[in-house]
């Protein structure tokens, strides 16, 4: 029998995105031989993982998982894990897998990489979505993840649209900073994460806010100014009150709140520190929408319809 390594196992894995105790014992029935391996994979349907690594993957869910005693620190984190289709994504394989990948990632924190060498039971995140990959004849992958932490505190979650518990299309964590009493406190923090899915905001105040995007409407603003004919010493007041506006759009505190849109969000905070006893600091927050940023392939419907009745 061969004499096989960790590394030859780990090459034909990435090769052929099989099993890691598939590529082993394939190594070890072609005596090593790298190629013979591939082959024998790929006889017994084991190398699925690989034909499927060039397809697009823009469907999926994002999950959420969250862990923190009462007056201890506490953790959330984000992932979005992707599939070829929204079939595929109500699939329970699959479900299972971003739920045991969100779980993975609390303690690995939101490094990718670090994600997918993480171990549940006897195999790591990668392995185990290779394995899905296999089972379920879809390209799917771990596209990103991110986390917040609070020392005394909550970290607040909420996804919207969910098809199962911690997993949907928008997933939002809250990191909120107080003393105060937990229960309110989370009750309250659940209110602020759902306003982020809805509302989308970009940073907590200005001073979060990318210095080129204030500056970018700062000149929109100016230039409307000028062809409206307005004099110079009047427009320095019309860009002012103008940011105060773009603030409100974009800002999470100064946004209405969407559960009474007369106050804004430092306000309902305001309001909410009453009942939890002491002041709440929002530290952070983070939203995943499934998909954002992803160019998906739009593709000749009608011409794929043709094709498949034979007419095209």
């Amino acid at each position: 029998m061969a004499n096989v390594s960790a590394a030859m196992v780990k090459e034909l894995r990435d090769q052929t995105g099989a099993g890691m105790m598939d590529c082993k014992a394939a190594l070890s029935e072609t005596g090593g031989n790298l190629d013979a391996a591939v082959d024998w994979l790929r006889k017994k349907g084991l190398s699925k993982a690989a034909k499927k690594a060039g397809r697009m993957a823009a469907e999926g869910l994002v999950g959420v998982a969250v862990k923190g005693a009462k007056g201890m620190s506490a953790k959330g984190i984000l992932v979005e894990v992707n599939s070829e289709t929204d079939f595929v994504a109500r699939n329970d394989l699959f479900q299972g897998l971003v739920k045991m990948i969100a779980d993975a990632a609390l303690d690995a924190g939101p490094s990718v990489d670090k994600i997918l060498a993480a171990k549940a039971g006897n195999i790591t995140i990668s392995e185990a979505i290779a394995d899905t990959i296999a089972k379920v004849g879809e390209n799917m992958s771990l596209r990103r993840a991110a986390g917040l932490s609070v020392g005394k505190g909550t970290i607040a979650s909420y996804i919207h649209n969910a098809v199962s518990d911690g997993l949907g299309r928008i997933g939002v964590i809250v990191a909120l900073e107080s003393s105060g009493k937990d229960d309110e406190l989370k009750a309250f923090g659940r209110m602020v994460a759902m306003h982020v899915a809805s509302a989308n905001p970009q940073a907590i105040d200005p001073s979060g806010l990318d210095t080129a995007a204030i500056e970018r409407e700062k000149a929109v603003l100016t230039d409307k100014a000028k062809a409206q004919g307005k004099p110079a010493n009047v427009i320095d007041k019309i860009v002012e009150s103008g940011l105060k506006t773009f603030y409100k759009e974009v800002c999470l505190l100064d946004q209405g709140f969407i559960f009474d849109d007369k106050k804004s969000v430092a306000q309902a905070i305001k309001e909410a520190e009453a009942k939890v006893g002491a002041p709440i600091k929002v530290t952070g927050f983070v939203r995943f929408a499934l998909g954002e940023g992803i160019e998906r392939a739009s593709g000749d419907f009608g011409g794929e319809v043709a094709a498949l009745a034979g007419t095209h």
